[in-house]
């Protein structure tokens, strides 16, 4: 039997993913020694992980015009440069609002350029159509391993050290994304079919305009933005919850290891189903999962236990979005310009990672508690799940492109 071979641009990728979303997913453990350090409340931290967040998404779109237009890896190159340069400036900050700059835009910045749209548009152009949301799935579980090395591996370094020296560290690990990026080639693609053709007679301006006025593409719009919203909530306030109730760092860190060990599993798993069943479906049942996963956290007792029982619940549905959401505008729009659409669509996910970082933080300084900010995280997870159903995602019909 046949056994498709991924290309060596999937294994380039997981290597610049390891690195460049586990120490992002990191952060969440610098929040109390960092506010500490600059005795501000939770707020602060908070806002420049947001902003970060914010930039990541508002960068995307034209990171991934730029990587459609000359490539992906002088855009990873430039990427890595300014997210190490972000790192190193926060470890030597003597001012708080300095963060914004470092922490926040430069580093917000570097990751627009070495993430998930930039990778996933370089492996969509060589891998064919019917292995693209798998390959996606084992792509986007790198992120994960990269979380479930860093994070163990942040809370160790600020044991041994300061924090500013756990992010010179870090900074020096991100200087090592470029070597990947030097061996990135993808100009063979797959233009031998008609369809293929046609896509490549596409220009941007159409492709744009097409996306745009399909009801879905703005569906996908809100699911991604409600999985921001998730993600970094619970990445960024999910120590100081657990620090909260009486829980020791190390469980936090061992939470957070889970979530990332068992997305690894989650995202191939999601990816997988996605080749199988009808994606639409399958992005509905994950956010079921989210809400029973939750909601069952937030009403039980939380114990080292139930901790560590949540990380690897909501781990395993934790970035089973981003293959199933990337493969649902490579199905509908094709993989030409997968870059710049998919970007919009992150956009939409930095935008809800803006609100669900900062607003944890200003609850929590409000009220005392992160109660609410839990509980609408249930009601989001459901409102997401329904709102895939109604998707068209069949292929968009290119008769213009045809007779072109």
């Amino acid at each position: 039997m046949f056994t498709f071979r991924f290309p060596l641009l999937v294994w380039l990728g997981i290597g610049i993913l390891i690195t460049s979303l586990g120490i992002r997913q990191s952060f969440g453990i610098f929040m109390t020694p960092i506010s500490d350090y600059f005795h501000t409340g939770r707020e602060f931290f908070s806002f420049a992980i947001a902003l970060q967040n914010l930039l990541f998404g508002a960068f995307q779109p034209f990171v991934g015009m730029a990587a459609d237009r000359w490539g992906p890896k002088r855009i990873i190159i430039i990427g890595s440069a300014s997210y190490a340069a972000g790192l190193y400036l926060t470890s030597i900050a003597v001012e708080p609002t300095m963060m914004y700059l470092s922490l926040g835009v430069l580093v917000g910045l570097g990751l627009s350029a070495t993430s998930y749209v930039i990778v996933l548009g370089a492996v969509a152009k060589v891998v064919p159509a019917q292995h693209a949301a798998k390959a996606f799935g084992l792509t986007t579980a790198a992120g994960s391993f990269g979380m479930f090395a860093m994070i163990p591996g942040a809370q160790t370094l600020l044991s041994i050290y300061d924090w500013q020296s756990a992010m010179q560290i870090f900074a020096v690990m991100c200087s090592f994304i470029v070597v990947f990026a030097v061996f990135i080639k993808t100009a063979k693609q797959e233009t031998h079919t008609t369809h293929h053709l046609q896509e490549d007679l596409q220009t941007l301006k159409e492709a744009l305009k097409e996306a745009f006025s399909h009801k879905g593409y703005w569906l996908i719009h809100i699911g991604f933005f409600v999985c921001g919203f998730h993600v970094m909530f619970i990445a960024t306030h999910l120590p100081s919850y657990l620090s909260d109730k009486g829980l020791l760092a190390s469980t936090a860190a061992m939470a957070l290891a889970c979530v990332g060990i068992f997305n690894i599993f989650g995202s191939y798993f999601w990816g997988a189903m996605a080749d199988l069943y009808n994606k639409r479906y399958v992005m509905s049942a994950l956010y079921l999962m989210r809400t029973v996963v939750i909601s069952a956290f937030v009403i039980f007792p939380t114990t080292d236990m139930t901790a560590i029982i949540f990380g690897a619940a909501i781990g395993f549905c934790w970035l089973g979005t981003v293959p199933l959401t990337s493969g649902l505008v490579r199905q509908i729009f094709g993989p030409r310009y997968l870059s710049t659409l998919y970007g919009l669509v992150f956009l939409s996910h930095q935008l809800g990672s803006f609100l669900g970082a900062w607003a944890g933080g200003v609850v929590y300084d409000y009220y005392g508690s992160y109660a609410p900010i839990w509980w609408t995280a249930v009601a989001l997870a459901f409102i997401s799940a329904l709102i895939h159903l109604p998707i068209n995602d069949k292929p968009v019909p290119r008769l213009n492109m045809a007779t072109a």
